[in-house]
Parts: C-alpha cells; structure tokens; sequence
C-alpha cells in the first residue's frame, strides 16, 4: 500500500468538509439577508449586540473542542462580520490612522468585512455617527493603567448618542525604529496615555530621549519611519504597516495592560443575560450629597464597578459623575434604582445598556 493513500483520505475527507461548511455558511448568509431586508422594513438598526452576544456566549458553552474558545470567536465573528457586510453595508467610525488601538478594537469587534472610516479626534467620531455618515463608532474610554479617557467621557455630556457594546483589547506596546540600536534613537513619539503606560520602561532604558506627543500611535509610526534617530511606541501592525522594526517588545509596565473602548451609535442594545448600563448624573454641592446619590444602588443590591467625576465647564466646582453598573435598564430593580435617583439628583442621563465584553 502506497504509505501517502492514509493522507490523500484524510484530505479528501477535509476538502469535502469544506465545501459542506461553505454550502452551510451560503445558506446562513441568505438567512442573513433576508432578515436585513425585514429590518429595514421596520426600521431597525443591523448590528444588533445583544443577538451577536447571545449566539457567541451559546457557541462558546456549547465547544467542546479542540478548538479553543477565542479561535471559536474569532471565526464566528468574520462569519458575522461578512453578514453584516451583506445585509448593509456598514461604515464604523474609529480614531486613525491605520492601525490604532482603537483600529485594532474595531476590528475586533466587527470583523474585516465591513467598512473603517479613521478619524482625527474622538469628537470627530461622535461627528460622522451624529451626521449620519458612518453607522457606528469605536471610542477609548479608560485603560487599566491610566484610567479614564477624559474627552470621552466629556463627549457624553451633550451627545445624543448611545453605548451599544464594548470591547476589551490586551494592549502590547513595541518601540519602532529604523535605527538599529535604541542609543540611536534621540526622540520618542507616542500618544500621551501610552507614554504613562510605558513610563518605568523608557525612564530605564531610554532616559537619554526626548518624549515627544502625537495624536496616535499610528501618527507616531508614520514620523518615525519619517525622521532619523526617532523611535515610536505604536502597534506590532503600524510597524508593519509603515516598515520599522521593534528595537523593544512588549514594553509597557505592567502585563496585565488592558483598554476598554465603547461601541457608540444611534440605537440602544437589548437585554442579555449579563449587561451594563452606563449613566451621568449631576448633583447639589452640598455636604453627603454624593453618597445620597449612591444610596438607591445599595439599596436595589446593584454593583457599581466603576464611577467617574469630570467637571461641566459650565460653572466653577460643578461636576458630573459617570458610573457603570451591572445590569440593564429593563431588568426591574436598575430601572427603580435609577428612578429613584432621578427623584434626588439634579440631572440624570442614561448613555446606554449594552452586553458585558470578556476578556
């Protein structure tokens, strides 16, 4: 017996899994199509989060193997992006250049099929979603290390848009050059938030360099493949993309470097099983005012995983706090805990109820 028939039979067997798997996604595809057409006859939005989160967490518990849970993830979400990219054509808005973070996180979240449309400042994106030119956004709004992303967080305050979804990005940072050795470099570009991410690393190894801030790591990329003995702290892609090479990898300070972005776009999301809503409030400057504010929570049995104050530029010692908490505004007890604080705060907005992301 030829020692190469058990190979062309277990290919054989492979390749005709694989027309099978493409005859079944055709199929799924028409589906999709078919209910695009009925949503927009009823006006509906066509990324829907809560039903994307849904049929993913149901996939995920239902694996057995051997695949792994993110490589299930990752091919069901290029399977829903091309469904997307069918039913309408979508753009998503994101803060460029080519290859960001926030790049990276929305293409996490919606696939290669779709549309990016990059954006030179974060109010830029609520812009074209407000304008409707692009459908949805992807916005930073705090990172594990430097906390809140501040002008997000002010774009809330006036915009009419909501939060639909998040997304969780491990973040590595690498320094990029064209020299070859880091005694070489003389200047650093880099975004503001990833120079405080990498601060231990580069008072260590390139405290002879003049830090220099940019809009995007993907603009620092662009100047360092520009510029002689300039390095840039930016993606393993924009090194990529704009032919550096990584004097340094994985740089950042602490290993366990998350960013979380926001999904912003004009309809809220439905309810899953495990949510989070998103809310402003203003309040009196008077003495315990907060903690009254807070008292409807404890008082519901709601968890608040986190709370934010920026002040409103509107008058001196006036602020607003965002907080996060668990659940959704359907579920009963958030919607009278947030009635309830209504009742008491001088100004309460609700930005949106959308699914958990995992890590």
């Amino acid at each position: 017996m030829n020692k190469d028939n058990p190979f062309k039979l277990l290919r054989r067997r492979i390749d005709r899994l694989d027309h099978r798997i493409l005859d079944l996604l055709n199929q799924r595809t028409r589906l999709a199509i078919t209910i695009g057409r009925l949503k927009r006859q009823h006006g509906l939005g066509v990324y829907v989060p809560h039903r994307e989160t849904t049929v993913l967490r149901k996939l995920l518990g239902s694996n057995r193997g051997p695949l792994k849970p993110r490589a299930v993830e990752a091919i069901f979400r290029e399977i829903m992006s091309g469904s997307l990219a069918v039913e309408k054509e979508l753009t998503i808005a994101y803060l460029g250049p080519e290859a960001t973070f926030t790049h990276l996180a929305a293409m996490k979240k919606f696939g290669d099929s779709v549309k990016y449309y990059p954006c030179r400042a974060i109010s830029d994106i609520f812009t074209e979603i407000e304008r409707e030119r692009c459908e949805y956004g992807v916005v930073p709004i705090e990172n594990s290390i430097e906390g809140a992303v501040n002008h997000t967080l002010d774009m809330f305050v006036d915009s009419p848009l909501k939060i639909c979804s998040e997304v969780l990005l491990e973040i590595s940072h690498h320094l990029l050059s064209r020299e070859k050795s880091l005694a070489r470099v003389r200047r650093v570009y880099s975004n503001p938030q990833v120079f405080g991410q990498c601060r231990q690393w580069l008072e260590t190894h390139l405290k002879h360099a003049a830090l220099m801030e940019c809009s995007s790591t993907s603009e620092a990329a662009r100047r360092a493949a520009r510029e002689r003995g300039v390095g840039a702290i930016a993606s393993e892609l924009a090194g990529k993309i704009y032919g550096l090479k990584p004097l340094a990898s994985s740089i950042e300070d602490s290993a366990h470097n998350w960013t979380r972005f926001l999904v912003i776009g004009r309809q809220s999301s439905g309810r899953t099983r495990l949510d989070k809503t998103s809310i402003l409030f203003s309040i009196t400057d008077r003495v315990g005012a907060l903690q009254r504010m807070l008292y409807p929570f404890r008082k519901y049995r709601i968890n608040l995983t986190k709370i934010e104050s920026r002040p409103s530029k509107r008058k001196a010692w006036d602020y607003y706090f965002f907080v996060d908490l668990e659940g959704h505004v359907e579920e009963p007890r958030v919607r009278k805990a947030l009635k309830s604080l209504e009742r008491s705060c001088r100004y309460l907005k609700v930005l949106g109820s959308y699914p958990q992301a995992r890590s």
